[in-house]
């Protein structure tokens, strides 16, 4: 199976830790920002990533095509069934939809723009960064965001009943990228989601694609400076 995208986006990597939880082997080929080509365009048709390709995955042996993280993700989910990453119970399920939905737009609207703006625009597109923009997302949405997560977490070791799931890959995967932004969780202030956040991402599903990530941004700052 071929995942199209770049390490650097959460939603590739939301993908890639998936895949990794069930055992399913895949390979991370680029696309988008104009690379890709044909190849991604035919999985992609709107050039957002993560695309995806399992070949022969139709029934008429064809391969299957998909874009969206999410979509991807329960495409996997049903059609490799173990572990079991979204839950077969109504309310358990409907909780799992509804933390990712909340990754992919409330927590991404803030930590999306900082990351976008502290380090995609100066390392890699070689314009200034917007600091303004930034700081107002970190000091805006995000504390709420923060707030809210901290308090869902009491008491408890994941996201959604007491099983590892998809809410956990698609919350933890946006905190690497607001990290590495420049944005500090407190313990003190959130010590449940510092805790929390521990837990996931010492899985090895997580943390490899979160360490490739780091090496090329630390490239980059590297070669920024020199």
């Amino acid at each position: 199976m071929i995942v199209y995208g770049a390490v650097l986006s959460p939603f590739v990597r939301k993908v890639l830790a998936v895949a990794a939880e069930k055992g399913i082997a895949v390979e991370l080929k680029q696309g988008g920002f104009g690379t890709g080509g044909d190849e991604f365009a035919q999985t992609s048709p709107f050039g957002k990533v993560p695309g995806f390709r399992h070949p022969g995955g139709n029934a008429d042996g064809s391969d299957y095509c998909l874009s969206d993280s999410s979509a991807i993700a329960h495409y996997l989910d049903a059609r490799f069934p173990e572990p079991r990453l979204i839950p077969e119970d109504p309310c358990a399920r409907g909780r799992v939809v509804w933390f990712d939905e909340f990754a992919d737009t409330i927590l991404m609207a803030g930590g999306g723009t900082i990351f976008f703006n502290r380090v995609v625009k100066p390392l890699f597109l070689k314009q200034p960064a917007d600091d303004e923009a930034a700081n107002a997302a970190e000091a805006g949405p995000l504390p709420k965001a923060l707030t809210w997560l901290n308090g869902e977490l009491t008491g408890r070791n994941w996201l959604v009943g007491d099983a590892f799931s998809l809410a956990d890959i698609a919350v933890a995967v946006s905190f690497v990228n607001m990290r590495a932004g420049g944005v500090a969780i407190d313990a003190v202030t959130y010590p449940n989601l510092v805790q929390w956040l521990e837990r996931v991402e010492a899985r090895p599903s997580l943390a490899e694609p979160a360490a490739r990530m780091t090496k090329i941004i630390d490239r980059a700052r590297d070669a920024a400076a020199a």
